[in-house]
């Protein structure tokens, strides 16, 4: 029973919340603990309410599930959790998502009342989401983009760190980029088996997805290269070398095109995150030459 807790909660995918630090590190608050403990709760507080709603995701799609062939295994789906336990699950992490918020503010001193916000706004949205979104083509893929635009908010609002526009439109655009490579794989299972793994995946088209990831790439890279050119960004942090970051965003998202289109695994971004190599050394590449750069 504890391991399909577990599975129901999506350990896995609290990675993704990891961007809750990203104001710190464009800050260069990354190794001061006056920001990176309250950074620590939001980071926490948005993980447990992201389990949350993967409960409640698993819940309400549970017959839709069922008839799907990975997706199926799931706890629910599967019949290895009860519903009544999984809402119970449920609303036990959202409560204890805004009692780790209030932990943050009791502790340290603090006002955590704009987390107590983005952790309410994320969850109603979210809900709205699994409830009727997610079945409206191209306003799915905006949803899940916007995610990882409160998670870049959480930490900043957390920290009292200011975020620049480049910050929020770059967040977006790749969660944009990640989330369509995604839906694509969904598309290309419809159109090869006929197994509808959403009920919005007769709007989209192979050639629409591979035109519309390409496109969101292309404005991705070119809007990372201005950040770093960009009088704002060279005066902030008084070197005009960021540019040379550029090859490791580049390949990255080379890369990432690669298995979406070659090699058609682009299903779950985590995933591939976590497993493929050649991820691991852009993701790492870029963020010693940023840290060099910009700390030392």
């Amino acid at each position: 029973m504890l391991k399909n807790i577990i599975l129901l909660l999506r350990p896995h995918q609290w990675v993704k919340n990891l961007f809750c630090f990203i104001p710190l590190f464009f800050g260069r608050h990354l190794f001061d603990a006056e920001y990176v403990l309250p950074c620590c709760f939001a980071f926490m507080a948005y993980c447990i309410a992201a389990s949350g709603i993967y409960c409640f995701n698993d819940i309400y799609d549970a017959e839709a599930d069922k008839k799907h062939p990975v997706k199926c295994k799931r706890p629910i789906a599967s019949g290895a959790v009860g519903k009544p336990m999984a809402y119970i699950i449920m609303l036990g992490c959202f409560i204890a998502a805004f009692g780790i918020a209030l932990a943050g503010q009791i502790n340290l001193g603090i006002s955590m009342m704009p987390v107590f916000a983005i952790i309410a706004f994320y969850i109603l949205l979210n809900i709205a989401y699994c409830i009727r979104l997610k079945h409206i083509a191209i306003v799915d893929v905006f949803i899940i983009a916007v995610g990882f635009v409160l998670r870049v908010l959480i930490g900043g609002l957390a920290t009292s760190i200011a975020l620049s526009q480049w910050i929020i439109l770059m967040t977006f655009l790749l969660a944009l980029f990640l989330a369509l490579a995604k839906r694509r794989d969904d598309v290309v299972m419809y159109e090869d088996t006929g197994i509808m793994a959403r009920r919005n995946v007769n709007r989209y088209s192979v050639q629409f997805m591979n035109q519309a990831i390409s496109i969101i790439a292309s404005i991705t890279m070119v809007s990372y290269i201005m950040y770093t050119v960009s009088p704002e960004v060279v005066e902030r942090f008084n070197t005009s070398y960021l540019y040379a970051t550029s090859i490791f965003v580049l390949a990255g998202i080379l890369r990432y095109l690669q298995i979406t289109i070659v090699d058609v695994k682009s299903g779950s971004p985590t995933k591939v995150l976590i497993k493929d190599r050649f991820i691991h050394a852009c993701i790492a590449g870029w963020l010693l030459a940023f840290l060099i750069i910009i700390y030392f």
